[in-house]
């Protein structure tokens, strides 16, 4: 067990991420709806976004793939229901609104902001749009033919044997995704829980990820299967893997970091939902 005072960063069980699903199917149950209106959501965007771009599947390649680096800001509702489900606080659509409303007050700056939830997502954001536009760019440069069809993409990029674009991709795409996700797999619900700085969660995260590398290795991959078996089903099992990986990422932070001694960030967001 490593500390960091006031932080302690706990060693687990590689089968550790097995009960952190079990444990979100169990949210999922309680919260109800509005757990799912997460997925549907992103599902609608989703589909939306397949529409307009569906003659241009360099771009999409690029965007579902970003996707999976920005979902952890997209999960903050989840997080939150995570949170009222175990305190036996009510988990309803009306504490994820004051969640995602919750910059706006109770912060430490000097406008009485808090925005490190906000500077966290726009971070994750920008790191999203970057891997986007690079993505296009390496498919629209390489490739032999243009990419518009997910069939064109299947045949000249996926199992091109001419070429080794699909594996450059998949390269720079890891490279780009390992950083993003140790930074990321417990930054934002410490940021939602307790009063810590977006450096002091982003350090925190990495050494989660570096004192449990079996376990965060296996989590992540759990986390790219089940976004692949959404994101292959016609979008439509992000209905149920997108609030499954937030309820999930809840208990990981639950049970890889205890923040006890450091002060609650939204204890005002709880109160007021009562």
């Amino acid at each position: 067990m490593h500390k960091q005072a006031p932080l302690t960063v706990r060693t687990i069980e590689i089968h550790q991420p097995m009960r952190w699903l079990a444990l979100a199917w169990r949210d999922m149950a309680r919260c109800g709806w509005v757990s799912f209106v997460h997925g549907a959501v992103l599902c609608v965007f989703g589909l939306l976004l397949m529409i307009a771009a569906r003659h241009q599947f360099w771009l999409l390649a690029g965007a579902f793939s970003g996707f999976l680096v920005v979902a952890p800001v997209l999960a903050t509702g989840l997080y939150a229901l995570s949170r009222a489900v175990e305190r036996g606080e009510p988990a309803s659509f009306r504490l994820v609104l004051q969640t995602w409303l919750s910059w706006r007050r109770h912060g430490d700056s000097a406008d009485g902001k808090d925005w490190r939830l906000v500077k966290f997502g726009l971070l994750l954001g920008l790191a999203g749009t970057g891997w986007v536009l690079t993505s296009a760019a390496l498919i629209t440069l390489l490739s032999p033919v243009p990419i518009e069809r997910p069939l064109d993409f299947l045949r000249f990029v996926v199992l091109a044997r001419d070429n080794y674009l699909f594996e450059l991709w998949l390269a720079l795409g890891g490279m780009m995704a390992a950083p993003m996700f140790a930074s990321s797999a417990i930054a934002l619900p410490l940021l939602l829980d307790r009063r810590v700085n977006v450096l002091q969660a982003v350090v925190t995260s990495w050494q989660t990820v570096l004192l449990n590398p079996g376990p965060m290795a296996w989590w992540a991959f759990l986390i790219m299967g089940f976004s692949l078996l959404g994101l292959c089903s016609v979008l439509l099992g992000l209905v149920a893997v997108v609030p499954m990986l937030g309820h999930a990422s809840w208990h990981a932070y639950r049970d890889l970091v205890d923040a006890s001694a450091l002060p609650e960030r939204t204890a005002a967001i709880g109160t007021e939902a009562r």
